[in-house]
């Protein structure tokens, strides 16, 4: 068994056992060899310990993701495949530009990335119709997987991604790094070491809810070649090609988006609520829309409420008493409240828990939108085999909280979930929203 306690992986066959399986074997060899340095590692890590990193899906995100990637010497990226021809050639560029090498490989469809042997790992940073599916080809191609949020379409496509991940023995680590930021570890020890008393409430914020469920206008398809459109649809329903869609504009609509827009944040806020309030291994068991919000209640009687802000600058609800930045959420017990976001503040409810906060405090926090610690995490684990801080459990666990959210939200009513089928109580109208049609050859 590994540590995530998966079905355990053969061993890797790295480089320097090649060599001295060669040598060992007494294999005619040409002398000398030409080997560049980086091979042998001449920037100090062994190519024993590096691991290759192919990218799936470039975009705003991923630049900054990838960047924290490439600062990392023990990690090194040789190929980009994405439906877009100007993104596959500025991820070229950016990765080529960081070696001094022109070796970056190309590819339109991810699958022929995924057939090489030699990569270790994938970042996935699609939109979020593609998040799951990659996810899958990627762990069923043995590659250990960093993908962006929200990680799934449906609660039913978390249950598949979780599973994929257990049954393949991947490394899965999920796009919500602020488990891996300072400011968020410290609010989550407050609430779960008792400096707050009883919980009773948590905020987790989220943007206005809701998309549209209409098509933008017809436009005239570029050439496979530029913008592979039937692979940039994936699983979704056949529309029409509108460049809207493809410079971003696909959050807009429910075709595209995972969950009337309540993962945007909430896939971060709540899984930090999930966190606070040490259910991991749970979910909430009911869900009721109350004006702009949704408020749902664990069996163990916490409130958690999801709090529409509106926007990430407009409209702060009464609830959270700071300016934090984006992402904010709110920890409340019965004796004393923490609160913090993306700014990396922290703030307290009294003078005593100020105290507490100098004790936690020893280093200046990240801001919530840093991957740094969070791409460091996952390399890290890639090497041990270790549960990510983000892994495919509670990343299961946190987006179904989020995707019974965004139903109750559809159908302005209450639901009841069971945690443990992740299927609503006598409600089929809530149960054929837990999955949506694929598209041919898209189902998985």
């Amino acid at each position: 068994m590994n540590g995530n306690g998966n079905e355990s992986n053969p061993p890797r066959l790295t480089r320097r056992s090649l060599v001295r399986r060669t040598l060992g074997a007494g294999a005619a060899v040409a002398l000398p060899w030409i080997i560049p340095g980086r091979a042998w590692g001449a920037d100090g890590v062994p190519p024993s310990e590096r691991i290759t990193l192919g990218v799936i899906g470039y975009g705003p995100r991923c630049t900054h993701v990838l960047g924290c990637m490439l600062a990392e010497t023990d990690l090194h990226c040789v190929a980009i495949a994405d439906v877009q021809a100007s993104r596959r050639q500025k991820c070229k560029e950016t990765v080529d530009n960081q070696y001094g090498s022109k070796d970056c490989a190309m590819y339109r469809d991810f699958r022929e990335m995924l057939a090489r042997k030699d990569i270790d790992a994938v970042l996935i940073a699609t939109g979020d119709r593609w998040h799951t599916p990659a996810a899958v080809h990627a762990a069923r191609a043995g590659k250990d997987i960093y993908c962006e949020k929200p990680c799934s379409m449906t609660i039913a496509e978390c249950a598949l991604m979780a599973d994929t991940m257990h049954r393949y023995g991947r490394v899965y680590q999920a796009g919500t790094q602020r488990r891996s930021i300072g400011n968020f570890q410290i609010a989550r020890d407050l609430a779960q070491g008792g400096k707050l008393g009883r919980l009773k409430t948590l905020h987790a914020s989220l943007v206005e809810p809701g998309v549209g469920y209409g098509w933008l206008p017809a436009e005239p398809e570029p050439p496979k070649d530029e913008v592979d459109w039937d692979m940039w649809l994936g699983a979704c329903p056949w529309r029409p090609f509108n460049r809207r869609y493809i410079n971003g504009d696909w959050r807009a609509f429910n075709d595209f988006n995972a969950g009337a827009n309540i993962l945007e944040w909430g896939a971060h806020t709540v899984d930090q609520c999930q966190w606070a309030n040490a259910s991991d291994g749970t979910v909430p068991v009911e869900y009721e829309v109350v004006g702009r919000n949704i408020h749902a209640r664990y069996a163990n009687g916490v409130t958690l409420v999801m709090e529409s802000l509106k926007d990430a600058f407009g409209d702060r609800s009464p609830q959270f008493q700071t300016q934090l930045g984006t992402c904010p959420v709110r920890y409340e017990g019965d004796e004393g409240w923490v609160e913090t976001g993306d700014s990396g503040d922290i703030a307290v409810s009294s003078a005593s828990l100020k105290a507490d906060l100098k004790r936690l405090i020893t280093s200046r926090q990240r801001a919530g939108t840093d991957a740094g610690s969070h791409v460091r995490n996952f390399l890290d684990c890639v090497k041990s085999r270790a549960r990510t801080n983000s892994n495919a459990d509670v990343t299961r666990r946190s987006h179904v909280a989020g995707h019974a959210a965004a139903i109750a939200w559809q159908l302005q009513r209450k639901v009841t979930l069971d945690p443990q089928t992740e299927r609503f109580t006598s409600d089929d109208e809530a149960n054929r929203m837990r999955s949506r049609a694929a598209r041919e050859p898209w189902c998985l």
